[in-house]
């Protein structure tokens, strides 16, 4: 499977993960789509640093926690497909898209845990069966996890307990699309430093520092240490890994 010509879906791709994600896949020699939530502006800045390294991509909005956007939002991603590539298809989907929720198991709202569902699990899984009839035979489909579906740190029983959600319906995805050669695949980063959940493993120097602590190779992750990971599952030398969960957090609570 040459990567040219092939395109990528990437959710939540305008900063953080997301973005190190779609332009590690760009550099593979791949077409990007990227959505975003509310950050336009820095999704066009990912759209131009694709562009600028000879692929083609785009931005679309789009709230993943909410389905009933899901038939607008593929309405308009077939419409751009058509026009760039002749055809609505495209070849790799990445569920990347998230928040985060630090909140006691004892003081989590019914609010919050519905919020943590939505975009964590429920969009995930209603958007994946969405995109099923477009994505080639042959396409990967790839999960983002969490360490912490595998380690627990209090204040993260709900979203620990989503990823790990996430991660069973991985194999179940790999065990049913294995008919149309599509393979699906988990991501676990450990913590990284970035401006998720308020930017609390980049700018607490104390969580910084115990995170650090407690990682074999002595240091928090960092974006560049997980795009490329992403972009290696999208390779023809990937092709035969299926229904894995790959943990990238340097040896977190090992």
């Amino acid at each position: 499977m040459s990567t040219k010509n092939k395109v990528a879906l990437v959710t939540g791709g305008s900063r953080g993960l997301g973005r190190n994600m779609a332009i590690n896949i760009a550099k593979k020699g791949m077409g990007v789509v990227v959505t975003y939530n509310s950050n336009k502006e820095e999704a066009g800045k990912v759209v131009a640093a694709i562009q600028s390294l000879g692929q083609k991509a785009a931005a679309f909005q789009l709230d993943t926690s909410n389905i009933k956007q899901f038939d607008g939002f593929f309405n308009e991603l077939t419409t751009y497909l058509n026009k760039e590539t002749g055809g609505p298809n495209f070849d790799f989907l990445i569920n990347n898209a998230g928040t985060a929720l630090y909140a006691p198991f004892a003081e989590t709202t019914e609010e919050q845990f519905d919020a943590v569902m939505n975009i964590h699990f429920k969009g995930v899984f209603f958007l994946t069966q969405k995109a099923l009839p477009f994505i080639n035979d042959g396409g990967r489909i790839i999960n983002i996890s969490s360490g912490l579906a595998r380690f627990s740190f209090p204040g993260s029983s709900a979203y620990g307990s989503m990823k790990s959600a996430i991660e069973t319906l991985t194999r179940y995805l790999a065990k049913e699309l294995g008919s149309r050669r599509i393979a699906a695949n988990v991501v676990a980063p450990g913590a990284i430093a970035t401006d998720f959940g308020g930017g609390r493993t980049r700018d607490n120097k104390e969580v910084n520092q115990q995170i650090a602590s407690v990682t074999a190779l002595g240091r928090v992750g960092e974006p560049e240490d997980i795009g490329g990971i992403v972009a290696f599952l999208c390779t023809e030398e990937a092709g035969w890994i299926n229904g894995q969960r790959i943990e990238a957090s340097g040896g977190m609570m090992l």
